[in-house]
């Protein structure tokens, strides 16, 4: 029997998932009833499922998310006051196919960062690329790009990915130069990919903290004036938790 130089070229060609369907075939003998068609058909999706998982691996990996977060494991409490139906159809990420943004405001832990990294989960689903950013330390690394000057290469690098979660966002109020750091991004970005904003700073006091009126007026245009909006309310969910007796020992 040809069986082990027909593995070999399976290995070959990297096809390891449609290899281990065929030695499962073999070894057990439920499959020797099913027609071949149907055979074939499930070693094709086994390794079309393989592909896919290994690729949200590395889109997931990539991303650098702050939180293992899943849409599937959200709270939607109304006490959040977030829409559940709203925010199902964001994790869909049609928005970032049209090239939209996202602001997800609130209290100190009230969810924001979980819901961030949950909907840039979803978009690595969908197989966008997407990059995770806090804020405060990003700004670092743009000033120490601007030192070493790989600053045009981290533009360049910035504009590939689909979305960039900037979370913390205008925790710490900006200088000049950090102002025209993030609006260089945000210019690139502008009509070609999209931004998604996590802060517990609302959106009518962005404003004071970027130093020069006129930078800041780019920055919010380029930022809400095309993006969904998503307020969260209620309890710290770290308090909440904390709270939470714990069994005697």
């Amino acid at each position: 029997m040809l069986l082990q130089p027909l593995m070999d070229k399976l290995t070959q060609l990297h096809l390891p998932a449609f290899r281990k369907g065929i030695e499962e075939q073999i070894t057990n003998p439920k499959y020797a009833e099913l027609p071949f068609e149907e055979r074939l058909s499930m070693l094709v999706d086994l390794e079309l499922l393989q592909r896919d998982n290994s690729r949200l691996r590395r889109r997931l990996k990539r991303a650098h998310f702050h939180l293992n977060a899943v849409m599937e494991d959200f709270d939607f409490s109304p006490t959040r006051a977030v829409d559940r139906t709203q925010v199902l159809e964001l994790s869909h990420g049609a928005w970032i196919t049209n090239k939209l943004n996202i602001i997800i405001t609130g209290p100190t832990g009230a969810g924001k960062t979980y819901l961030g990294c949950a909907l840039g989960h979803s978009a690595c689903r969908a197989d966008f690329f997407v990059r995770y950013l806090r804020t405060p330390r990003f700004i670092q690394e743009l000033k120490m790009a601007h030192a070493d000057g790989s600053y045009p290469k981290l533009l360049a690098a910035l504009t590939r990915f689909d979305l960039i979660v900037f979370d913390d966002w205008l925790r710490d109020a900006l200088t000049l130069p950090q102002s025209q750091d993030l609006l260089d991004i945000l210019d690139d970005r502008y009509g070609h990919s999209s931004t998604m904003v996590v802060t517990q700073i609302p959106v009518e006091d962005w404003h004071e903290r970027i130093p020069d009126p006129t930078l800041a007026d780019a920055i919010l245009d380029r930022l809400v004036n095309n993006s969904y909006r998503l307020q969260l309310a209620g309890e710290s969910q770290r308090r909440l938790r904390s709270s939470v007796p714990m069994s005697a020992t």
